[in-house]
């Protein structure tokens, strides 16, 4: 896989709720619950708030979330 673009978690966040219709249903310190209602049944992940999201915290996130990477970062 290609170097990635680093992306923080408020950037994460951001394009999950405006692209992926996920919402904001917790925050518990430096971290926030996103999730979303889907055909299969709910769909959650978690993103830690870091000014820069490592490549594989970022796949975990996005593997949680059912979000292909290649069209998350058609968005960044």
């Amino acid at each position: 896989m290609p170097h990635l673009k680093p992306v923080s978690g408020e950037e994460t966040i951001r394009i999950l709720c405006n692209n992926f219709g996920f919402s904001v249903t917790g925050h518990s310190g430096s971290h926030v619950r996103l999730s979303k209602m889907s055909s299969e049944g709910k769909i959650g992940t978690v993103i830690p708030l870091h000014d820069e999201l490592k490549p594989g915290t970022l796949r975990g996130v996005l593997r949680l979330a059912k979000v292909d990477i290649d069209e998350f970062y058609r968005y960044v």
